[in-house]
């Protein structure tokens, strides 16, 4: 429990390289007493995209302990602003055009989560055995969406190519959100590794276990039966709360 509020947190996390990539540019934060959970997806080629999604977590792993909860999510983001400074200026010196990495946060709030992100990695919450995806992808193929009209051809060309990422650009803007938090709420945090092979429906019948453990090994599970082509994170977080639930119930010998 972190921040000094009844919610229990509970969470397992898993990170593997894939089956076709020889190098995992993926990194994962997993902090279930701090009340603080991440994935980030590296990019930039050999050991340049380790070296961002390593600095993300870090920065992320270094956040201060903060008494306001909007103090804690303003922390984050100054950090992530200062890896996407750190990575701008290594890329210069590096003489290569990129290094850079996509993140998604969550955070414990109190009574509520806050999350931060910035690419292609996601967010899901499930709750009361529905699938609600929290994240928007800062994608090509998200803006094609958007536009309501493109061909195949169009999608297919945009498949993977990112908008926004952690070291991209120097005028770097994170998207966020918050959610309340409830008894048996589970969240997932996980790198396109595991999207661009397992369905929603899939996520959810895997998530509708319960177990943090059981649900990140079947996931895992099921992006390396769906080819395994890239890296693969997964966190997955149970909130419990003891007093959440109606406990009362009726003396049967009334």
């Amino acid at each position: 429990m972190s921040g000094g509020n009844r919610i229990r947190w509970q969470s397992v996390a898993r990170c593997h390289v894939g089956l076709v990539r020889e190098t995992n540019e993926d990194a994962y934060l997993d902090r279930p007493e701090r009340g603080l959970w991440a994935v980030a997806d590296g990019m930039g080629g050999h050991e340049a995209g380790d070296l961002a999604s390593a600095s993300v977590v870090a920065a992320l792993d270094a956040l201060p302990q903060c008494d306001r909860p909007s103090d804690r999510v303003t922390a984050a983001r100054e950090a992530l602003q200062r890896v996407n400074r750190e990575l701008r200026g290594e890329a210069l010196r590096r003489e290569v055009p990129l290094i850079g990495s996509t993140v998604v946060a969550l955070l414990d709030c109190g009574n509520y989560c806050a999350y931060l992100w910035a690419g292609d990695s996601r967010l899901y919450l499930y709750r009361g055995r529905r699938l609600k995806l929290l994240t928007r992808d800062h994608s090509q193929l998200e803006e094609l969406k958007a536009r309501g009209e493109y061909s195949a051809e169009e999608a297919a060309a945009a498949q993977n190519l990112i908008t926004r990422a952690v070291g991209a650009v120097d005028a770097f803007e994170l998207d966020g959100g918050g959610v309340p938090v409830a008894d048996g709420d589970i969240f997932l945090l996980c790198s396109d590794g595991l999207t661009n092979h397992v369905g929603d429906d899939d996520i959810a019948a895997a998530l509708a276990s319960s177990d943090c453990r059981v649900a990140a090994d079947t996931l895992l599970d099921l992006a390396l039966k769906g080819g395994g082509r890239d890296n693969i994170s997964i966190v997955v977080v149970r909130a419990d709360d003891p007093y959440g639930s109606d406990l009362t119930v009726l003396n049967p010998a009334l």
